[in-house]
């Protein structure tokens, strides 16, 4: 008889990660993958806790999944793993009885013994979250395509940040051993992936808990680059604070590292960065910024930025401006600041209003939104190397993929062979977000 699951992914580029891994072990087990939560047998969410929101749509699709298993007389395993189920624990199972198994980050490796367990009526009601201070067992993915694999690099994180709840979540800071990571390169693109993406809380700091000294990030990067094949590597998301001149260095003289450079700022004001336990001060950050693009100056720097964190005042929000004015990003990821139960930042004082958060948000997108178009303009004229992803979705005449810097690039091709691979296109327009060219044989 078929037996069918369902994988919901919720949160950041890791649990992307790991729900490919599941999608991989269940199918080895027999089911076959289905969007379709009506008609499944097993339905997993992988679940993100970072911002309130988050765990308020895990509720919310808990109470279809719910009205679904009791319309099929109970018929379906429901399973929770991620950050929320790390977070929320023995307690999952008091809210929500239904639920028939909740695992901790580390432990989605145990999924096939604990569903044979389940399936056999052996055991009901799994809670298993312990762990998250060793690494999890290495496992096979599906990345649903041949394009992009990733590696996590590094678990849990060590920096406490005053408004995140991941530490507490995922744990101390583990690194995978260098030979492991090679040995993940050399497998993927020798399967065809053309990029490989690099995950971590703090990728830069890899390394720093092995006792030789020498598996850094930047060795990890120089020896990925000298793995044979046609590929790029990508990593997400390096912190400001621990951004060594040696791995500089090493992107520079290496080709096959793209020019994406994630680099989180969160607040241009010091003395918010210092309330965030940032570990570095606005002054510091434009140093490096500048000094990053002046040794790689065909880089394309991204990054995060909170507006209304507590005790932010217009002048520390007006030091966020002129940070983003003097560096230039090409893109941002900007939120408003919202309380996680269980951090520092949630019980500080000087908490600041919707209405004033909202304002300065919409402020801080206009002026980004601008330097953003600013920044395309460096790419009228140029021939990139781009990553072909296939149609584009809104117009599918046109292909679409991604530079080095991660930016959208659609050019027309009649060839229907281009997918996954990598051509050279001359952008001839540029917009806020997208560039558009001609490929160039």
């Amino acid at each position: 008889m078929e037996k069918r699951a369902t994988i919901i992914t919720y949160g950041c580029q890791m649990n992307v990660n790991e729900s490919a891994k599941m999608k991989q072990m269940l199918q080895t087990m027999g089911y076959n993958m289905t969007e379709d939560i009506e008609n499944t047998d097993l339905v997993f969410l992988n679940t993100c806790t970072v911002r309130e929101g988050a765990a308020v749509k895990v509720y919310g699709k808990l109470g279809d999944l719910k009205r679904i298993k009791e319309e099929k007389d109970g018929k379906m395993i429901i399973g929770v793993t991620g950050c929320l189920a790390q977070e929320v624990r023995d307690e999952f199972i008091k809210k929500t009885p239904y639920v028939d198994l909740v695992l901790g980050n580390q432990n989605i490796g145990r999924i096939p013994d604990i569903l044979e367990r389940i399936e056999s009526g052996e055991d009901t009601h799994i809670v298993m979250v312990d762990d998250e201070d060793e690494l999890p067992t290495r496992v096979d993915a599906d990345f649903g395509d041949d394009i992009v694999a990733s590696i996590s690099i590094t678990y849990g994180c060590n920096n406490y940040c005053t408004f995140c709840i991941v530490p507490y979540v995922r744990g101390m800071e583990r690194s995978v051993p260098l030979n492991e990571i090679i040995r993940d390169v050399e497998q993927y693109t020798k399967k065809g992936y053309k990029e490989i993406l690099f995950l971590g809380q703090n990728v830069n700091s890899y390394g720093s808990d092995f006792a030789n000294g020498q598996d850094n990030f930047a060795e990890l990067l120089e020896q990925s680059a000298n793995v044979e094949g046609d590929f790029w590597i990508k990593y997400v998301s390096p912190h400001p604070k621990d951004f060594s001149d040696e791995v500089i260095d090493v992107i520079a003289r290496n080709p096959k590292i793209a020019r994406m450079l994630h680099l989180p700022l969160q607040s241009g004001s010091t003395k918010i960065l210092d309330s965030m336990n940032r570990g570095y001060t606005k002054e510091e950050f434009i140093a490096l910024a500048k000094k990053i693009k002046e040794k790689i100056p065909d880089i394309g720097l991204t990054t995060d930025i909170i507006v209304g964190f507590p005790g932010e005042t217009d002048e520390d929000f007006q030091d966020t401006m002129d940070v983003v004015n003097e560096v230039g990003f090409e893109n941002a990821f900007m939120f408003m600041y919202s309380k996680r139960t269980g951090t520092p930042a949630a019980t500080m004082e000087e908490q600041v209003d919707e209405q004033t958060k909202n304002e300065r948000l919409q402020q801080l997108m206009r002026l980004q939104n601008m330097k953003a178009k600013e920044e395309s303009q460096k790419y009228l004229g140029q021939t990139v190397k781009v990553l072909v992803e296939g149609p584009s979705r809104k117009n599918p005449e046109m292909l679409t993929g991604r530079s080095s810097t991660h930016k959208i690039i659609l050019f027309k091709s009649d060839r229907k062979d281009l997918k996954g691979q990598f051509v050279n296109v001359k952008i001839y327009d540029a917009k806020t977000w997208t560039l558009y060219g001609e490929m160039v044989e």
